[in-house]
């Protein structure tokens, strides 16, 4: 049985990511493909106790290398318990959020160095990385307005200020621009069925699923 594909899901807050991750998985099951659809941090049960103390309270709750680690430490469990059996028995993962994230917010945004970033990442994973990644981009302003319209506590990052989010939106874009085969940036700034529909395509041209 050949191992299935890791899809990964990225960009700043009010991206929609969440919305495409579920389109996405929906599609891809409607063809009859075996899917997980999964998210960081979280996705198994060790992963979703660390979450909480990951996305809710104070903005300053944690130093930048402290986030680094517990979202490493959610990341291993994530991979162990859930994405990587999946991808062995031959099922397409779709993931909301991954390793760029801890990238983009606690590097290019919180100024962790990029090299402490990747070699962590290294010895908790082994270099591992996603078939794919869709990297939603939308200007800040219009990102964070969406954020603030949803109704849960998880909204520590969201108030870590305009230049924060800045930097977060250029760390992703740089990301992109590094791996060019392996990203993929979408405008999300579009409507939804418009992203979807370039979400399908560079499906259909990166890995053949769509």
């Amino acid at each position: 049985m050949s191992r299935g594909r890791f899809i990964t899901f990225e960009g700043g807050e009010g991206t929609g990511k969440s919305t495409q991750v579920r389109l996405l998985t929906s599609y891809l099951t409607q063809s009859g493909m075996d899917v997980v659809q999964t998210r960081e941090p979280g996705g198994s049960p060790s992963a979703e106790d660390i979450r909480p103390l990951l996305v809710t309270g104070a903005a300053d709750r944690w130093s930048p290398m402290a986030e680094t680690l517990l979202f490493n430490a959610a990341r291993v469990e994530h991979w162990r318990q859930v994405i990587d059996p999946a991808l062995a028995r031959g099922a397409h993962v779709v993931c909301d959020r991954f390793s760029d994230s801890t990238m983009a917010y606690q590097a290019y945004a919180g100024g962790i160095d990029p090299k402490v970033i990747a070699e962590l990442h290294r010895l908790a994973l082994d270099d591992v990385e996603p078939d794919l990644t869709i990297v939603l981009d939308i200007a800040v302003e219009d990102g964070l307005r969406r954020a603030a319209m949803r109704r849960d506590s998880e909204t520590r990052f969201e108030r870590k200020g305009r230049e924060f989010h800045e930097r977060l939106r250029q760390g992703f874009l740089d990301i992109a621009r590094r791996a060019p085969k392996r990203c993929l940036v979408v405008d999300a700034g579009l409507p939804i069925e418009r992203v979807h529909s370039a979400v399908l395509d560079g499906l259909k041209s990166r890995l053949g699923l769509a």
